[in-house]
């Protein structure tokens, strides 16, 4: 049964390698509402003999949306000719949220450059999104903080750009309500959910791709975070991103159980609403 307080979907690399299939169902299973989807799986399926309208009927089945698009990260890379044309990776991004109807797609950078470059590069990248909604997402080991990734968007200029806040790194760049307040509630697309460990690990990119722990059940505070996230006016749509081999280990549908309950908990108990969006 859906939880009746959030929307909630379950992102791309949460249920890991999984065929598209099998990731629809235990997304479903499980009580989500929908699920984002990378542009690697998306390809693979296609390998696998996947389509387009075969994942549409599989979606409309479980009645599961596919909400949000997986990761635009070489856009702040010096230009080539043509390199915008024949970026694989950006097209599909863009093909898969037009054709699926994606909230976003979210990006980020690890090469960082000057202020106006990014801005730049990331409103020229919103700008051949034609209208799709690009979210910029800190990381401590990318765009440092929400500061950092809000001052990239807004120079920008871009209409169709905005922020992605995700807990494990809001609490590893040790983010606090100040660095909040300076963002227009509106320009946040999305929410991402999961809980952190009591320290972090030397390498940081390695913990958050592997060792993230389901919401509720670290020492990332989870509820507090959410309800200032409230309290500030946020009402974004939530996805759970919890990356966890321990967890995976125990089998997809078990992935999914585990992360939804703790989703749906923290969420609860905080009192942030998310809207909430019908399948059509």
């Amino acid at each position: 049964m859906r939880n009746e307080i959030a929307d909630v979907t379950v992102s791309a690399l949460t249920l890991g390698p999984v065929g598209f299939e099998d990731r629809v169902a235990a997304a479903a299973l499980a009580g989500f509402s929908a699920i984002g989807l990378s542009t690697e799986q998306y390809m693979a399926d296609h390998r696998n003999g996947m389509n387009d309208r075969r994942m549409m009927d599989i979606l409309a089945a479980h009645s599961i949306r596919l909400s949000e698009v997986e990761f635009l990260s070489n856009w702040g890379a010096t230009p080539t000719p043509g390199e915008a044309e024949s970026n694989q990776k950006e097209s599909a991004a863009f093909h898969i949220a037009k054709t699926f109807g994606a909230d976003r797609i979210n990006a980020g950078l690890f090469n960082l450059l000057s202020l106006d470059s990014m801005a730049e590069k990331f409103a020229a990248l919103c700008q051949r999104a034609s209208g799709l909604r690009i979210a910029l997402e800190f990381m401590p080991f990318g765009i440092p903080n929400l500061r950092a990734a809000w001052e990239i968007v807004r120079c920008s200029g871009a209409q169709n750009g905005g922020l992605l806040i995700d807990i494990w790194h809001w609490v590893r760049s040790g983010m606090t309500s100040a660095d909040l307040q300076i963002v227009p509630v509106e320009k946040v697309y999305g929410i991402q959910i999961c809980d952190v460990g009591p320290s972090p690990l030397a390498d940081q990119r390695y913990e958050s791709l592997h060792h993230r722990l389901v919401p509720g059940r670290g020492a990332g505070n989870v509820v507090d975070v959410l309800r200032l996230f409230a309290n500030q006016g946020l009402a974004a749509p939530i996805s759970a991103e919890v990356m966890s081999d321990a967890l995976l280990a125990k089998g997809t549908l078990e992935t999914a159980k585990a992360v939804y309950a703790g989703v749906s908990s923290v969420v609860a108990a905080s009192g942030y609403l998310p809207p909430e969006t019908a399948v059509g």
